[in-house]
């Protein structure tokens, strides 16, 4: 079902992936932005955005004229029945999502909203938001409704287009229904629920996610004091069909552009409704620990003192096949080194033409990051890392030494190259 003239306000990460694969449904479809430098290269087809597929599927949608780009949001919203919210809302300094630029927006199209219109809310925004911007639009003929993301950066595209869920929360039936019918070419039964359990699915998802990370790094500790390996723990916990086998991989920690600020966004709800979470924030409390016990494992690499030592990084962005740094647990674990003194010089694929990323030298070349370093670290698992020639980055390093906090590798192998290898909850054997 076509549900009319689709505005989507706001071209990042979530507004091109949902404008894009909304136009590759059959519906007509305009994305918003203030950037014109970024409107007139989208215009064109040119994506900036790592993410397999949505290049393919913006030039795909500009060619056929069903996905437009504009800075003109008012021009496009006078006409659009539905209307995307694709907004940034970051943490606040109190933990709390900011919802400036929302509603900011919100005030910009309240009269320009064609009567009959639907606002939906596709950035993860905070228990209520749905009444509060009701209230701001001031506008019985506009309903509001709840569609929030469940995107994985490196899977966009596939999660948009094949979904395990898609939520739809609102007062109204009949606009839950029309925003509902947007995904109908899809595999998927989209569930019509209030639009405060809607808010709150996405941050309950990411809150369980990051204690799920937090509790196997918790036994990855516990395995490697009493000598157990937590590869072999985690997989007898996959064979137990209640535990879904996603998230149980031991590492440095967890990040992102989600699960911090989600995290802290549901605590925040829940101190502000006078609930006690105390699970979650020992789970925010385990993340900071398990990115330090990354550093101390490099510090006693050291014998102890890293002040004046070369560290090799592998891997900075927060997860492999993604271009975002945005809390990079990698970025948490040299920003410690580099307040202890360490000198650090770092590879990743797609940060190698940057001169400099948070006090790390950026090399073109995991083996110039390697070269006379005292430690190599690899803190993102990167493919192409399995495959390096262990033998030639031991014959660079001033000690051969690696602290493999992603369990990446196989320590024999790196024995038999001539490499010490430590993980995370592994020993030798």
């Amino acid at each position: 079902m076509d549900a009319g003239r689709v505005v989507v306000i706001g071209c990042g990460y979530v507004g091109l992936t949902t404008g894009a694969c909304l136009a590759r449904l059959g519906h007509d479809v305009t994305c918003c932005d203030v950037d014109g430098e970024k409107v007139a290269k989208l215009a064109r087809g040119e994506v900036e955005i790592r993410e397999p597929d949505l290049g393919e599927l913006v030039s795909e949608g500009v060619a056929a004229r069903s996905l437009r780009f504009t800075q003109d949001s008012a021009r496009a919203v006078a006409v659009a029945e539905i209307v995307f919210l694709c907004l940034p809302t970051p943490m606040g300094a109190d933990g709390a999502a900011d919802m400036s630029a929302v509603e900011t927006v919100a005030g910009e199209v309240r009269e320009l909203l064609p009567r009959g219109a639907v606002v939906v809310t596709k950035s993860t925004v905070p228990v209520g938001t749905a009444m509060r911007l009701t209230r701001l639009l001031g506008r019985e003929d506009v309903a509001v409704v709840s569609n929030p993301e469940f995107l994985r950066e490196g899977f966009a595209v596939q999660d948009f287009l094949h979904p395990a869920r898609v939520v739809v929360g609102a007062e109204e039936q009949q606009a839950a229904e029309r925003v509902a019918s947007l995904y109908e070419p899809l595999d998927a039964r989209a569930m019509l629920i209030d639009p405060v359990s809607a808010e709150l699915v996405k941050y309950a998802a990411n809150g369980f996610l990051a204690t799920k990370l937090s509790y196997v790094n918790d036994l990855a500790e516990l395995c490697e004091r009493t000598g157990g390996d937590i590869d072999v723990v985690t997989e007898g916990m996959k064979r137990d069909h209640r535990v879904a086998p996603s998230f149980l991989s031991a590492g440095p920690g967890w990040g992102g552009s989600c699960l911090p600020k989600d995290t802290a966004a549901l605590l925040h709800t829940a101190d502000a409704a006078g609930v006690e979470f105390p699970l979650l924030g020992a789970a925010v409390r385990a993340n900071a620990h398990h990115q330090a016990r990354v550093v101390r494992k490099v510090v006693d690499c050291c014998g102890g003192d890293v002040s004046g030592a070369r560290i090799g990084l592998l891997g900075l962005t927060f997860k492999a096949g993604t271009g975002d740094l945005r809390d990079s647990p990698a970025l948490a674990v040299a920003r410690m080194l580099s307040d202890l003194g360490a000198r650090l010089r770092g590879y990743d694929p797609t940060c190698a033409e940057r001169s400099e990323v948070e006090r790390i030298r950026c090399v073109a070349d995991p083996y110039l990051a390697a070269e006379d370093a005292d430690v190599v670290v690899l803190l993102t698992d990167w493919a192409e890392f399995a495959v390096l020639d262990w033998a030639k980055v031991a014959e660079v390093m001033r000690a051969p030494v690696l602290v493999d906090a992603r369990n990446q590798l196989d320590p024999r192998a790196l024995t038999r190259e001539g490499m010490t290898w430590r993980g995370i909850g592994r020993t030798l054997r």
